[in-house]
């Protein structure tokens, strides 16, 4: 009986403690003539060493699984690669520890949740995750009420605990994704902004906008593109303060301005460490000649949407339309095209004051910078291309295919990447099958689309995917 009820309980932990904790927000913008210029808003900064402490060891969370229950979830670790020291020093990189309202040590995921990802035995902070499983949060709300349950046993433990798991019980089986790998998170934001008071942030329990039953998967974006960006997310609708947004995630345990005004105050510092954040180096030999070609054909080719780099390196913020980019639009149009959404929003706390933010989705997606690229597989919004290659010969995309997995996770080894065509090693699949197999023809998981680099020859998209390894 003891051991069934552990055993239970370590499910329960660990899917309540996996869950994302940077999550996005949100007039709709079209246009039938082309690209749509965004731009610049002021955004405060700070000090970005402030940012990163904040990052790891604050409590914008506040709200979690009771300290000494972390345990039946997760081993103790071993060594602590943020250098935290205390009880945080013992869970893992993507969590914090923070007292509750209660003064009670609770574990809360931080930012690294979703913006932190392992290649080459490092840890590489402001890498999108891409390897985090979010199949499992189906059995959230089953969890949290359980949970909620065995706490009512240690009444301060359950105070502690409580906000989150009423959050946990509510949407926790409506916020997940078909396929290991992706992410969940703007169909989380909705969740939890349908649930607040726009002024005043309390929790309701009713929700005042009915969402539809899809969710909409997303790839996490690299962090360190943000500094380029006059427009957040993947169509370009977060407009104004920046870190407005950037706090989207305390809204899992927020119930009050209070709180929401603390967290607001140390977001000029978080965006100063993102800001900070610059992408690694491709790490293998490049054919400088061929790079240099490579270099010419991107800027004749590709320059005009994703801008040029190195000494004159100009991006140009562009919204590109659904009918011209032609990629999956269905994360465009899921959750925030519906007037009471971005109603609640824009005349919402988070709209008000001196540095208000404000929703304006587009019919389509911004161009996203490519420092970095290499290293962002899987390619497209939402992840459905395994490698560069495939991005630039739309004939080479697969319609089912599965990378590495190890422990049931993709696997993070950076032996299982192909350094020629620049992407995650993957085998091909002749029909869809459990949640590790990419299945591209579910909503929101097409690989079509973007087809611009059809009309380059081998030759020439040989020597772009060269140049590409030197951003």
């Amino acid at each position: 009986m003891l051991f069934n009820l552990t055993v239970t309980m370590k499910k329960i932990i660990v899917a309540i403690l996996i869950v994302v904790s940077c999550i996005s927000f949100i007039t709709i913008t079209s246009s039938d003539d082309g690209p749509v210029f965004v731009p610049p808003a002021r955004q405060r900064t700070g000090n970005a060493d402030s940012g990163y402490h904040y990052i790891v060891a604050g409590d914008y969370v506040n709200s979690g699984i009771p300290f000494n229950l972390y345990g039946l979830g997760f081993k103790k670790e071993k060594q602590d690669i943020l250098g935290r020291t205390g009880q945080a020093a013992e869970v893992r990189y993507d969590f914090n520890v923070v007292n509750a309202n209660n003064g009670e040590s609770v574990v809360v995921p931080n930012c690294f949740q979703c913006h932190a990802e392992w290649f080459d035995g490092k840890l590489i902070l402001g890498l999108g995750n891409s390897t985090g499983d979010f199949t499992r949060t189906k059995n959230l709300k089953a969890y949290g009420k359980l949970l909620m349950t065995y706490l009512k046993f240690s009444p301060k433990k359950y105070e502690a605990a409580r906000e989150a798991m009423i959050v946990a019980r509510t949407i926790g089986d409506q916020f997940y994704t078909e396929i290991a790998g992706l992410n969940p998170a703007d169909r989380l934001t909705a969740l939890l902004v349908s649930h607040r008071d726009p002024n005043t942030l309390a929790w309701n329990e009713k929700p005042s906008v009915e969402l539809p039953k899809e969710v909409i998967p997303s790839d996490v974006p690299a962090w360190w593109l943000l500094k380029k960006k006059n427009a957040m997310f993947y169509n370009g609708f977060g407009r104004g303060d920046f870190g407005k947004f950037l706090m989207g995630s305390s809204l899992l345990t927020t119930n009050d301005t209070i709180h929401a005004k603390n967290v607001d105050a140390h977001m000029p510092d978080v965006l100063s460490y993102i800001y900070s954040i610059q992408p690694p180096k491709y790490p293998g030999p490049i054919d400088e000649p061929l790079a240099q070609q490579g270099k010419i054909i991107f800027e004749n080719n590709c320059s005009s949407c994703h801008g040029t780099y190195g000494s004159d390196n100009q991006y140009p913020n562009l919204l590109i339309p659904e009918w011209m980019i032609g990629t999956d639009s269905l994360l465009n149009q899921s959750n925030y095209q519906y007037s009471d959404m971005i109603d609640w929003y824009n005349k919402s706390w988070f709209s008000k004051g001196d540095h208000p933010a404000q929703l304006t989705p587009f019919n389509g997606y911004i161009a996203p910078p490519l420092d970095g690229v290499w290293i962002t597989a899987p390619y497209f919004h939402n992840g459905s291309v395994p490698t560069i290659e495939a991005v630039l010969n739309s004939k080479l995309r697969p319609t089912y295919w599965t990378r590495d997995f190890v422990g049931g996770t993709p696997s993070g080894d950076s032996t299982k990447y192909d350094y020629e065509n620049l992407g995650w090693k993957f085998e091909e699949a002749d029909k869809p099958g459990n949640k590790y197999i990419y299945n591209t023809t579910l909503p929101g998981y097409g690989n079509y689309g973007h087809t611009f680099g059809d009309q380059l020859s081998d030759a020439d998209r040989k020597a772009v995917i060269e140049y590409l390894k030197t951003l």
